[in-house]
């Protein structure tokens, strides 16, 4: 590996500011974040070091923020310090990473769902013979939730433990849980929720879609968009840049179509994702897209909670207090999720990711998007948009030579961060707060 790094080392030699030369190649992007990233690991200069070892031991484990988002400036931070001090113990540091992420709309029960993947790894990592769903009066404790209408989560937290399991084939591997911001509340910009599911869903090896009800087609519309805006940040891509995808589909209201679980699921999802010929081709590039970004591709169904959950104030998570049919199908998701033979380590380009690994990835994305070069994301939209009315018009509508010029303009206006005015542009007529419910 040190001898594919070498054409690269002379970029950084002769500068006494190693760190401030970093910062600037990733930010102009003069090279790839694949070599920064294997730069950092293979020669790990003196400041890398400094954080990490054992920091975390004796602390009890919790919730800890790593990507702050200024609201007011719409703005995002990476505290390095913290995620050194979850990813860099010396236990886990050069570990292939596990990273299991739930991002989806605020107020939908993500940390809700978490606190269950926390008991079920702890449970496994006492190697205790009880079940783990835990008993029927115990609290539910982990990531901050609660009841309401207003976000809890801001930004993206990890669990500060980590934790080690061992694979079937002896193989020890490092599981980290990631809780993402509630999406789309009434303070989120389309840059705010797109950088923070892009992130995520670069970070992780398996990102939990959390949907209410059902899978709407703006649902599918805002995944086109948020994945394109991690595919754009990202270089070098053979192959197909993000892992697993599951679209968890909460309080399903139709068994009798499609039953609760991951057999019902995929059933479903297999009808929702289905391309057809008689479909607009907009609808047609949304499917084709999803398939072209992930790996894995799954869904399960989950019934409602029970009417304590959604609306009582006290509730506190207390299994008695849960609908049975909705603990059953717990019994089910969490360990497809989190069972050992299941876990899926953290690739990049076909190569899998240490903890450290993740550390360095993690700073080169948030550069990324703390920069100027990436399009906004309501320009990609409103570009797409556009594309799609293009190959949706009559060949009498559009001389060839137009069809050429209006691509080409599209275009200039992404790569120059231009806003694209699609309506008068194209004469389309686009209304994105509507169709994708966005700001």
């Amino acid at each position: 590996m040190c001898g594919k790094l070498a054409p690269y080392v002379a970029f950084f030699q002769g500068s006494c500011h190693f760190e401030q030369s970093l910062e600037r190649a990733i930010v102009s992007q003069e090279l790839p974040v694949r070599v920064l990233v294997n730069y950092y690991y293979y020669f790990s200069p003196p400041f890398l070091t400094g954080t990490g070892g054992d920091a975390m031991v004796g602390t009890k484990p919790g919730p800890v923020q790593i990507v702050l988002v200024h609201k007011e400036q719409h703005s995002f931070e990476l505290d390095e310090k913290a995620l050194s001090q979850v990813l860099l113990q010396d236990a886990i540091r050069d570990l292939d990473v596990v990273v299991v992420s739930v991002a989806g709309a605020f107020r939908k029960g993500k940390s809700f769902l978490l606190d269950f993947l926390l008991r079920y790894l702890y449970t496994q990592k006492e190697d205790s013979k009880i079940d783990w769903l835990g008993v029927e009066d115990q609290p539910l404790t982990g990531f901050s939730w609660r009841g309401g209408s207003d976000p809890e989560t801001t930004g993206i937290q990890i669990w500060s433990e980590v934790f080690i399991v061992m694979k079937p084939s002896g193989k020890k591997v490092a599981v980290v849980l990631m809780d993402t911001q509630g999406a789309f509340d009434s303070q989120s910009t389309v840059k705010d929720c797109a950088t923070i599911f892009a992130l995520s869903t670069m970070t992780s090896s398996v990102q939990i879609y959390n949907l209410s009800q059902n899978i709407q087609e703006d649902d599918l519309q805002q995944l086109q968009l948020f994945t394109e805006y991690g595919r754009l940040a990202m270089d070098e891509i053979f192959l197909k840049p993000f892992q697993t995808l599951m679209f968890l589909v909460r309080d399903w209201s139709f068994p009798y179509e499609y039953n609760y679980g991951l057999d019902g699921g995929m059933s479903f999802l297999d009808k929702r994702l289905e391309v057809k010929s008689h479909q607009h081709e907009e609808i047609q590039n949304v499917r084709k897209h999803i398939h072209s970004c992930f790996t894995n591709v799954n869904c399960f169904l989950l019934p409602h909670p029970g009417l304590k959950v959604a609306t009582s104030p006290n509730f506190d998570g207390r299994l008695n207090d849960i609908a049975d049919e909705f603990k059953d199908q717990l019994k089910q998701l969490i360990p497809f999720v989190l069972d050992p033979s299941q876990l899926l380590e953290k690739e990049i380009n076909g190569s899998k990711v240490t903890c450290r690994g993740l550390l360095e990835y993690f700073k080169a994305y948030i550069k990324i998007y703390q920069g100027e070069d990436l399009p906004h994301p309501k320009s990609m939209l409103l570009v797409m948009e556009d594309l799609a009315c293009i190959a949706s018009a009559k060949p009498a509508e559009l001389a060839p030579v137009a069809v050429a010029n209006k691509i080409t303009e599209l275009y200039r206006k992404i790569c120059s961060n231009k806003p694209a005015n699609a309506t008068q542009d194209s004469g389309c007529y686009h209304n994105t707060s509507s169709s994708l419910r966005i700001t």
